[in-house]
């Protein structure tokens, strides 16, 4: 095997490493069936997926943003954790000095028993709601209802035989929603509500990230995997950088990594494994977390 793949010198590292961060992009929740929304395809009817995630989408056509995000929430609904989760929540549970930042809002993280303490959910998640109103404050965690609200059944829909959904083809004409027909903040009675995920052009949440900063800045880190994203979108990517400056040894799981664009990214020392984080964690992190069981979850050795 090449350095850069070698899984037995990779278990050598680990076995060494106690400090240990992750970040993790949609590469992670693939292989649970949900869509990345990113790059090449990333389409949702005829919008560029990632326009609709803006404040100025949301003013200008909240019952169509919305419609996206309820499509969204009820895959994520329907998906399972995958190994990759279950993994990672077991090298958390294993080593109290693991520290995962997702910037995944699927919450199949959380249902795969990552303890909180030791998940930072950069981007928000689809479950959580808050208001559309900048001066109000009103947030409800954990929303299940699917769909959201009665305008966004069509979100909703389980086509039968595997038939696409209407509400996927550009060409299929929807019903314009109009902001009555969405909720509204029941604190200030005038925004609406919306998903409690961070759109482009919006800050990350201040405490969260003073929480990340204060561990960073406790001891050294070891060891940093860089899971299912390109590392492309600021402030989560500096991570990179920042764990590299404390001493920390980079591993990218990624079904790109090892293409030769790519590979520049990989210093001497660090790991690249081209393959999906689903099949190749739970390998990685064997001699931690021991093999899975028959339901999938994993034995220490």
């Amino acid at each position: 095997m090449a350095p850069h793949n070698d899984v037995e010198a990779f278990h050598e590292v680990l076995r060494s490493s106690r400090r240990i961060l992750a970040l993790c992009g949609a590469g992670l929740s693939a292989s649970s069936g949900l869509p990345t929304f990113r790059g090449a395809g990333g389409f949702w009817r005829n919008y560029d997926a990632t326009q609709l995630a803006t404040v100025r989408a949301f003013k200008m056509d909240p019952g169509m943003v919305w419609l996206f995000y309820a499509y969204r929430r009820h895959l994520a609904l329907k998906a399972e954790p995958n190994k990759g989760h279950k993994a990672l929540a077991a090298l958390a549970r294993r080593n109290p000095d693991f520290l995962c930042l997702t910037q995944n809002v699927d919450n199949l993280s959380q249902r795969a028993q990552h303890p909180p303490s030791q998940l930072k959910c950069l981007h928000g998640s689809l479950f959580d709601i808050k208001c559309s109103n900048e001066s109000c404050d009103w947030m409800q965690k954990g929303n299940f209802d699917d769909p959201f609200c009665a305008a966004l059944a069509p979100a909703s829909v389980d086509m039968p035989n595997g038939e696409p959904l209407p509400l996927l083809d550009p060409y299929h004409r929807v019903k314009h929603i109009t902001e009555d027909e969405l909720p509204k903040c029941p604190q200030c009675s005038s925004g609406l509500q919306r998903p409690g995920v961070v759109w482009f052009g919006e800050d990350l949440d201040a405490h969260m990230m003073m929480d990340i900063s204060a561990w960073l800045r406790a001891q050294p880190v070891d060891l940093m995997f860089v899971i299912g994203t390109s590392a492309g979108v600021y402030p989560a990517a500096g991570y990179i950088d920042k764990a590299r400056k404390l001493g920390a040894r980079i591993v990218i799981i990624n079904l790109e990594a090892e293409d030769e664009a790519e590979m520049f990214k990989v210093k001497p020392g660090d790991f690249a494994f081209g393959k999906d984080a689903a099949e190749i964690l739970p390998v990685l992190l064997e001699p931690i977390i021991g093999k899975p069981n028959e339901e999938g979850e994993f034995e220490k050795p």
